[in-house]
């Protein structure tokens, strides 16, 4: 059985001016039932996690300061949300779904987080709307229990994922790859072990070519043990910070390249959703949906 992680939390109430759209994941998670493309046996709601399991990750520090509300004003403002300890709980859940829908997916091939891909988030510090690094958190796990000995992160947000590429930079068995835009947040880019960087205004002949080659290759040469997967939907042409051309139909393919590729060797998936950033939520949820269809289709 395929694993969703849901929880209510994750549309965390926010100032009505605030631009991050917190509306996409209950909407998501109705969709996929209303839909039939889940039922909700599928679902699984994420505990809030162990917070000793944040020390494999986080700095010892940090932690402290976010758990007491006691950010400094400019780590507040990179990170971007208002400080809460609703806020804090609810990224505790977020890395609990990822950790625990990667141990699902270890027996059952795939699960997925409706939320989750908090890319930004370093050892010490988040920025851009993560707080907590939910992948690293989980593949961090698996590896201190001896779960897995390798993991592949797939990062096709638009977006850099500079929190985890700086988390791994010394860990040879967490190969970070991430597609992103050149010219596109972060300014300052950290290192991934690959990272691809695109044009503005990319189509999707030329994205889907790029995935299709290094994916298909990654994954012969590193034989991960479990892949994450970040399946953002702010690629599309009509996001507001993407820069990039890719359509709806790009997106789906870009999916459909991924699990294809995992699928036919057998590697287990967690995927997450990434930004997106559309001003019409409909296409945001269309292209998640899509995210969600394909899984099915080849884990299902």
């Amino acid at each position: 059985m395929i694993h969703i992680a849901y929880h209510e939390s994750y549309r965390h109430e926010l100032p009505e001016n605030h631009k991050f759209p917190m509306k996409k994941y209950c909407e998501l998670a109705k969709r996929l039932v209303e839909h039939n493309i889940y039922s909700p046996d599928n679902f699984f709601i994420p505990k809030i996690l162990d917070e000793e399991i944040l020390y494999l990750t986080h700095d010892n520090h940090y932690i402290e300061r976010a758990k007491t509300l006691s950010l400094e004003k400019a780590e507040a403002r990179r990170l971007g949300f208002p400080q809460s300890i609703d806020l804090y709980t609810r990224e505790l859940r977020i890395a609990h779904g990822t950790l625990y829908g990667a141990e699902l997916a270890l027996t059952n091939g795939l699960s997925f987080n409706i939320a989750g891909g908090t890319h930004h988030a370093f050892t010490n510090k988040g920025e851009g709307f993560c707080m907590f690094n939910d992948v690293a958190i989980s593949a961090n796990f698996l590896l201190q229990k001896e779960l897995i000995q390798k993991a592949l992160v797939i990062d096709l947000d638009v977006h850099q994922g500079n929190g985890t590429a700086e988390i791994f930079a010394n860990n040879p068995k967490v190969f970070t790859f991430s597609v992103h835009g050149k010219n596109n947040y972060p300014l300052k880019k950290e290192i991934s072990d690959l990272d691809i960087e695109l044009d503005d205004l990319t189509t999707d002949e030329i994205y889907l070519d790029l995935v299709s080659k290094h994916i298909s290759r990654l994954i012969t040469e590193i034989t991960p043990d479990i892949v994450y997967y970040i399946a953002g939907a702010d690629i599309l042409e009509s996001d507001k910070f993407g820069r990039l051309s890719v359509s709806i139909k790009g997106a789906k393919r870009r999916d459909e390249i991924v699990f294809s590729e995992c699928n036919k060797r057998d590697i287990p998936i967690m995927c997450v959703m990434g930004g997106g950033y559309s001003k019409d939520l409909e296409v945001i949820i269309e292209t998640h949906l899509n995210t969600f269809r394909v899984g099915k289709e080849y884990y299902g």
